[in-house]
């Protein structure tokens, strides 16, 4: 009885296979890559950002579908490289403040006028300058990945269906950009498959321009659907709204808007942490005062709209988490979440922040299993 009772009770905690009913919310996708993302941005840790990327990539290798969106997340990767590979490149050309005693090699130097004071091309390439730059390299790079990671398990199309009414217009904008280039990636891979299936070079110009013609002829086709069905289902009709109340939707949305962005700076400075939330959580609440109002010009209904189930709570709770326990990590470990390039030095993992990192890996055994394609 025992042993029936413990394989009753795992299958109850196993993930489910997805369907309609328990889909999970897209926008818990986006909170938890966010708090990924809010996470990347506290560290220049390169073990932190690469245990950061890890638990990013296990999660979708887990958790995302065969959809084209979905195929995007290698691109974000490589987006992610190269963004890596320009930040060195622009070190070693340009210099960098940082200072240090380990001399890799000197490159011919430009002379400058003096009104460009600061500013040098060439000169003397420092261990240390580098080692700067792969750290804010990585940084950013990662915060690429993060936002790689929602895109490729967020269905967007459902992401549009839960936006307010005020903000329908800007997220099919938003989600038709989002969906080009996937759709884009996918139409490549298929034209390389296509040729190399029939014996013809897929690499090299020739090959590159005969290629991009049918790439930006599919492209176009999905623009004009697009467009044709926006416009066949109202696309742009609004309701009548009292003057007044437009100017009241207006100044809520800008004024929440600017206690957002004051709130954010505060945050990010070194002593505003203590009035940077409460400034932030009030201009949240009065945006969101302004969107519901703005809403009411939305004529458009929803059809068994999304909801927030007990898994979706999950997911974006463990983003949250994540992003407010690294927060703290700065408090009690502030050198080494960003260890200093000077003196040269390998930087050591701190064990409390990436437990705290790991707890971003709950949405791969709470989130509904996709489907296999049949």
């Amino acid at each position: 009885m025992t042993g029936t009772t413990a394989r009753r009770t795992g299958a109850r905690l196993r993930a489910p296979l997805a369907d309609r009913g328990n889909a999970l919310h897209p926008g818990a996708w986006w909170i938890w890559a966010l708090g990924l993302a809010t996470a990347a941005s506290r560290t220049n840790n390169p073990l932190l950002l690469g245990l950061i990327v890890a638990v990013a990539g296990y999660v979708v290798a887990a958790r995302r579908t065969d959809a084209p969106w979905a195929r995007s997340y290698g691109a974000f990767l490589k987006l992610g490289l190269l963004v890596i590979a320009i930040r060195v490149v622009f070190s070693i050309v340009l210099g960098s403040p940082i200072g240090g005693t380990h001399l890799l090699f000197t490159l011919p130097e430009v002379p400058l006028p003096g009104w460009v004071q600061g500013v040098r091309i060439g000169g003397r390439v420092l261990a240390e300058q580098l080692l700067f730059a792969l750290y804010e390299g990585a940084k950013l790079a990662t915060l690429l990945i993060c936002i790689g990671a929602a895109n490729a398990l967020a269905n967007p199309a459902r992401l549009l269906k839960s936006l307010p009414g005020a903000l329908y217009e800007a997220g099919v904008a938003v989600v038709v950009a989002m969906t080009f280039a996937p759709n884009m990636v996918a139409d490549v891979v298929r034209l390389r498959t296509a040729r190399r299936l029939r014996g013809r070079p897929t690499g090299g110009v020739r090959a590159l321009a005969q290629i991009g013609l049918p790439v930006l002829e599919g492209a176009l086709e999905r623009s004009v659907a697009v467009a044709a069905s926006m416009d066949a289902r109202g696309y742009g009709r609004t309701a009548r709204v009292p003057a007044a109340v437009r100017r009241v939707t207006g100044a809520l949305t800008i004024g929440g808007l600017l206690g957002v962005c004051a709130g954010s700076y505060t945050l990010l400075a070194a002593d505003g942490a203590a009035y940077g939330l409460p400034l932030l959580g009030a201009g949240l609440l009065i945006a969101l005062a302004g969107l519901w109002l703005g809403g009411r010009r939305s004529v458009r209904t929803r059809y068994r709209p999304d909801r927030f189930g007990p898994r979706s709570w999950l997911v974006a709770g463990s983003g949250v988490a994540v992003a407010v326990l690294m927060i703290r990590a700065g408090a009690y470990a502030p050198e080494a979440l960003r260890p200093p390039p000077v003196p040269l030095a390998w930087p050591a993992l701190p064990l409390r922040p990436a437990l705290s990192v790991l707890a971003g890996l709950l949405p791969a055994f709470v989130a509904p299993v996709p489907k296999e394609s049949p």
